[in-house]
């Protein structure tokens, strides 16, 4: 085989990966891809421009807090609304989103408040 040639890069890529591809077939648990991943980080990749509410350290963490309990909602198959309002015990639920609340700004406070009238 031609050293250089397309067949030749292919073999030797899948010989460098060989310890994690004999992983992988060890065990079928794994995902090979990580593409479920990507997806679920996408819309933060591209969104992260427009959250300006997040401009201080109390900000960033509510967002933090509040993209880690949608995503969790979504990896169980659950719809993330109903998640965060039904699917949490209520006292836990009431507290977290409290505290969500307390840490955006107070624009952003009103915002949400006016929103469920």
């Amino acid at each position: 085989m031609a050293k250089g040639s397309l067949t030749r890069k292919a073999l030797d890529s899948t010989l460098n990966q060989w310890p994690k591809l004999i992983r992988y077939c060890e065990h079928g648990d794994l995902n090979i891809s990580n593409v479920l991943a990507e997806n679920a980080i996408r819309p933060f990749v591209i969104g992260r421009k427009a959250w300006l509410f997040a401009d201080t350290p109390a900000g960033a963490k509510a967002s933090a807090l509040y993209y880690t309990l949608i995503e969790t909602a979504k990896a169980n198959g659950l719809e993330p609304y109903a998640y965060l309002i039904y699917g949490l015990p209520t006292t836990r639920c009431l507290s977290l989103l409290a505290m969500i609340l307390s840490a955006l700004p107070k624009k952003s406070q009103r915002f949400i408040s006016n929103a469920g009238r």
